[in-house]
């Protein structure tokens, strides 16, 4: 009898066990591992944002600790500073688009880079429309809520495209 009772709580223990470890396992809330083409994903979005909310929807994806490294400028830090700079994306004249052409992601899987091309669109002073051809690097770093945001960007100019 004294046998029967011990397998009784052992399987009763196994089956609590169960109960409350083996879901943890099926339905881990653990973040999608992330992969470069996952990074290129988000920088569809990125620009989508810039697209549909100006310098608001731009901004949207960067920390508040990150830097901007503009072409032939000063290093720019901090999100409200980099802000400040990034008020011609508000005008419906300007348009800026941009194709990732390469992503990695660390080891640990918290911080990426993608880098490509870039065309700003926009009117000069006499509304003659130009285009202005460039190369980008972004640096992106999983933040504390799983979200990833860029930390560091630099662009600078690059020839047309050969078509």
């Amino acid at each position: 009898m004294k046998s029967c009772t011990f397998v009784s709580v052992i399987a009763v223990c196994v089956i609590v066990a169960g109960i409350f470890v083996l879901p943890g396992k099926l339905f881990s809330t653990s973040p999608v591992k992330a992969t470069p083409e996952m990074l290129k994903l988000l920088e569809g979005q990125f620009m989508r944002a810039a697209a549909e909310k100006g310098s608001q929807g731009y901004m949207s994806y960067y920390a508040d600790d990150a830097v901007e490294v503009p072409s032939g400028e000063a290093i720019i830090r901090g999100k409200i500073n980099i802000a400040k700079t990034m008020g011609f994306l508000d005008d419906k004249n300007n348009r800026l688009t941009w194709t990732p052409v390469g992503a990695d992601i660390s080891n640990r899987g918290d911080l990426g880079y993608t880098y490509g091309t870039y065309e700003f669109h926009s009117k000069d002073k006499e509304g003659k429309a130009t285009v202005e051809y460039g190369k980008y690097t972004s640096i992106w770093k999983r933040q504390a809520d799983g979200n990833w945001k860029v930390v560091l960007d630099m662009g600078n100019a690059g020839p047309e495209p050969k078509k």
